[in-house]
């Protein structure tokens, strides 16, 4: 079970000052008396500790992916501080669907524009990924599995996917290939690498803070950092395997990838051919356009791929093959990527005219 995931940040109200280590006591006994309570928990806590405003995540049994009430409760939070946060930890993974996409999509917008911000123990992507600073831990898992449901890299992944260097970040898009501990930093998703076992005296740094800068932010972070020169991703990924998803098309990359012959071509060959053969244009199409875009405009196209993936079968398809029937035997219309059309991947992207997302 994974605790309870936490989002903490610095309002400009004033809030009665908590030792950090009587607060830990309070809070922890707050969260495990909600854990134990007989009746339904609640799926958020807010808290007020010291000047900071404490958001505590608690579904852990479901890795606290955030649902509609959830997005809705913590929206609000974010709006009241009258200046940007100062601290956020998180651990949430978010997808978007189509009763809550808009108000997901606002949420990652929101989080992006504050000017400081501290992720840790960054388990997912929406509320981790957009923020100035990001500390994983040896214990963090990044993974962006869209294409095997019928789905695109969402929460903004056409943003800072293409963004990372070489082909890693389409590699990861089409593949759904994990990313672990430091990794994840060395592939420039996290800022910061960091212990877990330290990560509670870290937290108890930032929230004593009184009025930090993002000069003093970074300086207490780099204090905790762990370097590491070894890097699977180095090793691997940014070597000349990587090379084999540079092409112009999808069909193109499965070619490379037939023609080397190596394990790891096969392999990954093996994987995109369960993949959704739809979502994998969407998906490549999506990256392309989103390397030129800001983080705005990529989030208003992917509003609009988000509708079209509900009015099309591949989503629910991928559903019920992997999350309900778990037969792991998805039948995907259109079954091959030669059977996908220009013309019904550019509808995708289509305006939604009056229906499009605004800020």
């Amino acid at each position: 079970m994974y605790p309870a995931g936490k989002v903490i940040y610095s309002c400009h109200h004033s809030f009665p000052v908590v030792s950090s280590r009587l607060r830990s006591v309070f809070r922890l006994q707050r969260i495990q008396s909600h854990m134990m309570s007989s009746h339904a928990d609640p799926e958020v806590l807010l808290e007020k500790v010291g000047r900071a405003g404490v958001i505590t995540l608690n579904r852990p049994k479901v890795l606290n992916a955030l649902n509609f009430t959830m997005i809705r409760q913590i929206y609000p939070q974010l709006k009241v501080c009258k200046k940007p946060f100062e601290h956020c930890f998180s651990s949430s993974r978010i997808k978007a669907g189509q009763k809550k996409a808009g108000h997901m999509i606002r949420l990652m917008d929101s989080v992006f524009l504050f000017v400081t911000l501290v992720l840790l123990h960054l388990q997912g992507v929406g509320l981790s990924v957009h923020g100035q600073f990001r500390v994983a831990t040896e214990k963090t898992l990044f993974a962006m599995p869209e294409t095997a449901i019928g789905l695109f890299p969402d929460v903004g992944g056409g943003y800072f996917l293409p963004r990372l260097q070489g082909k890693l970040g389409l590699f990861l898009a089409l593949t759904g290939f994990r990313l672990k501990g430091r990794d994840v930093q060395r592939a420039g998703l996290a800022t910061h690498f960091v212990e877990s076992k330290k990560i509670q005296d870290l937290e108890e740094e930032l929230v004593d803070m009184k009025s930090p800068s993002a000069e003093d932010v970074a300086r207490v972070l780099d204090s905790y950092q762990e370097i590491s020169t070894f890097s699977f991703v180095y090793r691997v990924f940014l070597s000349p395997p990587i090379r084999l998803f540079s092409s112009s098309s999808v069909e193109g990359i499965m070619q490379n990838l037939k023609a080397d012959g190596s394990e790891f071509a096969k392999k990954q060959a093996e994987t995109l051919s369960k993949m959704s053969p739809m979502s994998m244009k969407i998906t490549y199409k999506q990256l392309k356009a989103g390397a030129t875009l800001s983080l705005q405009e990529v989030l208003v196209m992917e509003y609009r791929l988000s509708q079209a993936c509900m009015r099309g079968c591949d989503f629910y398809e991928g559903v019920r093959a992997l999350l309900v029937d778990k037969d792991h035997n998805p039948k995907w219309n259109p079954s091959t990527l030669e059977e996908v059309s220009d013309h019904s991947v550019d509808q995708c992207f289509s305006s939604l005219g009056e229906k499009d997302l605004t800020f």
